[in-house]
């Protein structure tokens, strides 16, 4: 069954396009400011829905306006609300800094409520992991639940993804729990410990992703691609977009929704890679982070001008 369940943040983005941040004590003048939903687990989720593939997600909200924004994203997308809304909190937020001409981002969040995610939230929606093909989670999730979660869905033989952003201390062993590990540059750094400046140095990390427990290790490189490793084979998926780059944020998140929806469909993991690598090269095309993602449409239209690269 094509079902896929994440477990992730909801926040409202306030994206702020500008030529530079703000120094402390400087005002800098912006170009464009746009409110939107965003927070890594339901951009992903979006991605995926859009995709084709009937997709959930697992998370707390407050009880105010940007929870509503949440519900009214997800209805659009037809993503599954798992949310538990918590009126002692508050729905989470970001400040998005766009940088004028390259597109180029830098983000700062506050989870609100979706900090207070437990492990008794994910023993109420343990029937939903158990029976999902595919389940995807990130550290924007307090870290004991993302290890229950992998956990769970292991035993019950569900394929996992982590997407390890933002960087985080975790327990030993715990990307063992996982059949794929998706780390950005700064991220794959943060876990092994080698600098990644190069596709060479990305290959270098992937491979120590899999001596460190995961199944299989996916860098992305932003305008680089895509470095995937497992049982011996290394690949490169180039990075392209159909039209002007103009806002990369959310480009990891794309991708990921794409790469599960994939995996969910049964592709191969070359597959999945070129079906992720689309559906990033596609949002990157539009301004902000869950409303610049592509549907199944487009995405498959797209993923044929992609080549992997075998290294």
């Amino acid at each position: 069954m094509q079902n896929v369940v994440f477990l992730g943040i909801f926040v409202a983005d306030a994206a702020y396009v500008a030529p530079s941040l703000p120094n402390i004590g400087e005002t800098v003048l912006g170009s464009r400011f746009i409110l939107g939903p965003g927070g890594k687990g339901s951009n992903q989720a979006v991605a995926c829905a859009k995709n084709g593939v009937k997709t959930s997600i697992i998370t707390r909200l407050g009880k105010d306006d940007f929870a509503n924004l949440a519900f009214n994203t997800w209805k659009e997308a037809n993503v599954i609300s798992l949310a538990t809304q918590d009126e002692s909190s508050y729905t989470g937020s970001a400040f998005i800094f766009v940088q004028e001409g390259t597109g180029q981002n830098a983000v700062l969040v506050s989870p609100g409520a979706a900090s207070l995610i437990t492990i008794q939230d994910i023993i109420d929606h343990s029937p939903d992991i158990e029976q999902a093909s595919v389940f995807v989670t990130n550290f924007e999730v307090p870290i004991k639940a993302v290890e229950y979660s992998l956990n769970l869905a292991r035993r019950a033989k569900v394929t996992t993804i982590l997407n390890p952003a933002p960087a985080a201390d975790f327990p030993a062993g715990l990307l063992s729990l996982c059949d794929y590990v998706t780390p950005n540059e700064s991220e794959a750094e943060a876990i092994t410990g080698l600098p990644v400046r190069s596709i060479e140095d990305a290959i270098l990390a992937a491979h120590k992703l899999v001596e460190l427990g995961a199944g299989a290790s996916v860098v992305t490189l932003g305008a680089s691609g895509v470095v995937y490793y497992k049982n011996g084979k290394t690949l490169l998926v180039p990075a392209h977009a159909p039209a002007k780059v103009i806002d990369t944020t959310g480009a990891g998140d794309a991708f990921n929704g794409g790469f599960a929806a994939a995996l969910a469909k049964g592709l191969s993991d070359e597959e999945a890679l070129v079906y992720g690598s689309a559906t990033a090269g596609i949002s990157v095309t539009r301004m902000g982070t869950a409303p610049s993602m592509p549907v199944s449409s487009e995405v498959e239209t797209f993923v044929s001008s992609f080549e992997l690269k075998e290294l």
